[in-house]
């Protein structure tokens, strides 16, 4: 099944939006709305959902897709502000905390060399977080 991305941005409302990219090669688009990642998420498949039906209703072939979700970095780090701080993040990815919270707050956005160092680091982060065992307690 084709994967196609879905681009999950933080509007400057503090909503959520989520919208597929013109280059994927589809007759149809979907976009989503919410005040959370996990709404934006949720409104999204439902409105692919619909989509579907719309086209079986309509007797027109639908080409069934499979979602990956991307985050921009600034959606990324207000996503998760609760569960990772940025002098953490910043420890973890090597990138100034000051610098990490001007891409929050939207007054500077990450190059394309940052945002591949900041994803890099994290997933690096993430296969370490995989491997972890912890011993039962006697």
């Amino acid at each position: 099944m084709k994967k196609v991305r879905v681009f999950i941005e933080r509007g400057s409302d503090g909503g959520y939006g989520a919208y597929m990219p013109d280059d994927d090669g589809l007759d149809y688009g979907v976009s989503g709305v919410g005040d959370t990642v996990t709404e934006v998420v949720e409104d999204f498949n439902a409105a692919y959902q619909e989509m579907k039906e719309f086209y079986a209703e309509e007797g027109k072939p639908f080409e069934e897709v499979e979602f990956v979700f991307s985050y921009d970095v600034p959606s990324f780090l207000q996503y998760y502000k609760g569960l990772l701080t940025l002098a953490g993040l910043s420890r973890i990815t090597g990138v100034a905390q000051g610098q990490l919270s001007h891409y929050v707050t939207g007054r500077r956005h990450p190059s394309a060399k940052t945002v591949e160092k900041i994803q890099k680091a994290l997933n690096n982060f993430g296969g370490e977080l995989s491997k972890v065992d912890f011993a039962p307690v006697n």
